[in-house]
């Protein structure tokens, strides 16, 4: 049921502040206001990419307000597409699992709680022209408990095939999971994973915050210029390499954001063949 991973949300106090920190380091646009009823929120919608990056910031007590009084600002949802809205508005009936519709099925979207700390917004998907320094959004990192049951939990809701799943797991972070691809040949995807070492960054942010997203991922055909913008901007980074950059989340309103250079992230997916040289 799902195609793509087409936008990341952040609940942040000043949606203007980090707005301004992703047109300047990313360069995302500002497409469209509006408000989400049931989060009591107002959004600010940004084009990035193929997809989007939404702000929301609470106009009144409830989930945002409550997330950001509780975290600062913070990655609150992940996004994905569909080609068919009502499909998993169906699923998600049959299912009991927690869900709020807003707008139609043609130009809505679905809030979801699928549990194990992931919040997911699902809508109708669309080609859209590539914004800005990146490429598209593939990846949200949700950290778990068990990553066999939430694994197997969010392919039953979303219609995922775990033969397309990859398995995953890293000394130097820390953990192991898999990587849910919504289609073998494609990146997108949740990276679903139980961080074991608690010394790391990961295992310690764990320890904190329990069940929840972590970070996004992006592929850019310009990750060297960016990295330059970082470091002249003095936004809080680290280059591994020639072919991933993470932007710290002091720099983007609390999400971290990894830039992988385009199809190196097949080294780790399942495919190294299909990573191209540098040119």
């Amino acid at each position: 049921m799902l195609t793509r991973i087409d936008r990341v949300v952040l609940a942040v106090p000043d949606r203007g502040r980090v707005a301004q920190a992703w047109g300047d380091l990313l360069g995302a646009e500002v497409d469209t206001e509006d408000k989400v009823g049931g989060l009591r929120a107002s959004r600010t919608r940004l084009r990035l990419g193929t997809g989007r990056v939404d702000l929301v910031e609470a106009d009144g007590s409830g989930a945002v307000q409550d997330a950001v009084s509780r975290r600062g600002g913070h990655l609150y949802a992940a996004g994905a597409a569909t080609p068919d809205l009502q499909d998993v508005i169906v699923a998600l009936q049959q299912r009991g699992v927690d869900h709020v519709a807003e707008g139609t099925n043609v130009d809505g979207e679905v809030w979801v709680d699928a549990g194990h700390g992931l919040r997911m917004v699902i809508d109708l998907d669309s080609a859209l022209d590539p914004v800005g320094r990146v490429d598209e959004l593939y990846e949200v990192t949700n950290l778990v408990a068990d990553a066999d049951a939430a694994a197997t939990a969010f392919a039953d809701q979303f219609g995922l095939h775990p033969s397309a799943f990859e398995p995953i797991a890293s000394t130097e972070y820390g953990y192991a999971g898999a990587l849910t691809l919504f289609d073998p040949d494609h990146l997108h995807r949740i990276e679903v994973i139980h961080p074991h070492d608690g010394t790391k960054t990961m295992g310690r942010y764990y320890a904190k915050h329990g069940e929840s997203l972590y970070m996004c991922f992006a592929e850019t055909g310009e990750l060297p210029a960016i990295t330059d913008t970082l470091r002249d901007r003095d936004a809080p980074h680290t280059a591994v390499g020639d072919h991933t950059t993470f932007i710290h989340p002091q720099a983007l309103g609390g999400a971290m954001v990894g830039l992988s250079r385009r199809t190196y992230a097949w080294t780790w997916s399942g495919h190294p063949e299909r990573v191209e040289p540098v040119a």
